[in-house]
Formats: C-alpha cells, structure tokens, sequence
C-alpha cells in the first residue's frame, strides 16, 4: 500500500497545522494517527502501516509549501530544485519555504524502521531490565527508614498510639552521570530526487541496530560485574562506599553471590542457587531477600541444554545407580508442556553476552560459555534515562 502525502497535506490543511510551526505539526491529529499506524504496524497489528509504505518524494512535494500561500511546492518543483545535476537551483520568489510539515512526518516514518531494529528480540537485557525515567545526570536516591531490630513489628498499633511514620533515612545509593548518545540520518536532496527511500530506511534500521547495541552493551557490561556503577550509603557508614556486583565467599563483601563449580547441567543447579537465595539476607534489614520473577540468562552456547532444563517435566531415579534422571519430550519449545520442574524460571540466552564475557571480564572462550546468571534481574537493575529515542 502507498500511502499518499497529497492526502496527508489535506488533513493537516485542515486542522490549520499548515504554517504554524513544529508544535502544531507535531500536536495535530494527523500525526498522532499516523504514529499509531506506524506503531500497529511495528507491532504487526492489523491496519497498521510501514516506513516502506512511504516515498520520501512524494512527501517533499506535498510537504514542504510556499510561505506565502501554504500550497505545496510540487514535484516539478522537486525536480528543479533538487536536481544534484543543476549548477544554480532556481530561487524561490515568493516568501520562501516551510519544511516543518515534511520533517515532522519524515521524522516519525525514519523513527518507526530505527525502534524496530532498536528493539529486535537479540537485544535481551534491552528488554529485561526496566527504564525508569530520571530528570538528573545521576542523583541520590534516599533510603526508607526502618527499624534497626528485624523482630521488630512497627506495623503494630496498640489503642490509642499515633502510627509511626516512614520517612527518608540518612541512607542512600548514587546512580551513575547519563551520557548522551546519537547519530545523524542525512535525508540528502539526492535521496529526495532520485526518491531513494529504501536507503535512507535502511540507514535508520542500521542506527536503531547501533544504537541498540551500544546499549546491550552497555547493560551487559553492569550485569557482568565488568561495569560497577554502585556508590551507596548504608546505616553506620560515614561516607557513600563503591560497591561490586559480585562477591565471592573469600571477597569480604557485603553479600556473596558468586559461586563457582556450580555449571547448569540440570535442575540441580538452579535449586543449588535457590538454597544460596534462601541463606541471603539483606544487609540493611536482616531480612531474607525478596524475589520476584527468577530469570536465567545464559550465552547463546548454552541454548539448547536450557530448553532441556526449562522442558523437564519427569524425574527418573535408576534403581541400580541411584541416579537421577530428568526428562523432557524431544526438547520442545519452552512453555509448551504444562506443569514443568522449574516452570515458574524465565529463561533467555545471548550471543551477545558470550561476547561481552570475552570483552569486558577477558575470559577465555571455554570460561565464558559456562557462565550464567540468574535472579530477578528486573529488581536488580535499571536503566536511567532523561529522555527516550527522538
């Protein structure tokens, strides 16, 4: 389907955003439309378009208009003015152009192919760790004050007792400074003249992919313990203190969450985790630690034998050896038998990750296919972000 940019100019004429700048265009109800359709058609919903559907000519001549009368320009005015054979382009007499109405829906159709690839299913912490939104380039965020006794219930209010209040401690944790990433897609005239639509698509997919990356990149690089951006303040300390991701039992850290000849073979190991969780107490509160969702995340080497684990749904024990055997069905996708030994493990595995295990901690390749993690890496983690993609 192609979409017509004459139609587009008709609904934007009509809504009076024509020639009154980047707010009104960008506000108007033809480009929210338009968003949605774009948006369905990333998310392949029905009635939903695609960047392709789109000729970034057609869109010129119909978007960008004369100042003076809001008409627009033309495609005979395309081929002259962006002609790149035409030493002296022909000079507009009137008041000059607008091309805000070409920008704005330009920008959303190069946007639209840039988040499909941005967000592509092999960017996996991209999805697993939440984005939460921040106004600061890093900034302290301040603990809740509870009491110092775990058997302490201050819940607890006897008959005419006021009710205690929770506020901020003196306790605090320090996020890292944000940094700014971009790059530039050129809409040059001769990707207009020659209605070269498809490279300068291709040019948004190859940021989005970019841009992505860098950003797995990035979080992996956290999640790895590679990166350890922690700086917190905890009760009883006189200063905030730099902190890793992981301790092991000989690193005299605050927790130990790193155990070695532990390799995922089967569902031993993930219970063997388990019992480490159960042992883990907060180092603030004394209490055991909530999990949420349990996730395993592996490298991609490992895919296989994790659809193994996650399909198990049988223990065998052999008589003769006492062994125990567990079972799964011709190793079917994950999820599709019921009730599974460890169903309630989220499970993903990462090339990337094999990759960044290499890169960033200088392990050898037969080290780095045996690592895997797991926990609630959503509670774990987070991704601070002043603004989104634009």
């Amino acid at each position: 389907m192609f979409v017509k940019a004459r139609n587009l100019y008709r609904e934007l004429t009509a809504e009076g955003a024509i020639g009154r700048g980047k707010r009104a265009i960008e506000t108007s109800r033809c480009c929210g439309t338009l968003q949605e359709a774009l948006e369905s058609g990333r998310e392949s919903r029905p009635g939903g378009l695609a960047s392709e559907d789109f000729s970034l000519r057609d869109l010129a001549a119909h978007l960008i208009v004369n100042r003076g009368d809001l008409q627009p320009v033309g495609h005979g005015f395309i081929q002259e003015m962006f002609d790149p054979s035409n030493p002296e382009p022909v000079q507009e007499a009137m008041a000059g152009l607008d091309t805000t109405a070409f920008v704005g829906v330009t920008g959303q159709i190069l946007i639209n192919k840039l988040l499909a690839a941005y967000t592509q299913e092999e960017f996996v912490l991209g999805k697993l760790v939440p984005c939460v939104p921040t106004r600061l380039s890093g900034e302290r965020i301040p603990g809740i004050t509870m009491p110092r006794d775990p058997g302490e219930d201050v819940t607890r209010i006897k008959e005419g007792e006021p009710f205690r209040a929770v506020g901020f401690s003196e306790e605090y944790i320090e996020t890292p400074a944000t940094d700014k990433h971009g790059v530039i897609i050129p809409v040059t005239k001769e990707a207009v003249f020659f209605d070269r639509t498809g490279l300068v698509l291709e040019r948004a997919k190859s940021v989005g992919e970019l841009l992505g990356l860098q950003k797995e990149k990035r979080l992996l690089g956290v999640v790895v313990g590679a990166v350890n951006p922690y700086r917190e303040k905890r009760y009883g300390d006189t200063a905030p203190v730099n902190l890793q991701t992981y301790y092991g039992a000989g690193d005299n850290g605050r927790w130990v969450n790193h155990f070695d000849g532990n390799p995922l073979n089967d569902y031993s190991n993930i219970d063997f985790a388990d019992q480490q969780f159960a042992q883990t107490t907060d180092p603030n509160t004394g209490e055991p630690i909530i999990l949420g969702k349990r996730f395993v995340l592996a490298p991609a080497q490992m895919r296989m034998r994790v659809q193994q684990i996650a399909t198990a749904t049988d223990l065998w024990k052999l008589t003769n050896t006492q062994t125990m055997w567990a079972g799964s069905a011709n190793f079917p996708a994950v999820g599709t038998i019921g009730r599974n030994l460890v169903s309630d493990v989220g499970w993903a595995t990462s090339a990337q990750l094999y990759a960044q295990l290499k890169a960033q901690l200088g392990l050898d390749a037969p080290t780095a296919q045996g690592y895997w993690f797991y926990g609630d890496i959503a509670k774990a983690f987070a991704y601070m972000e002043n603004w989104p993609i634009t």
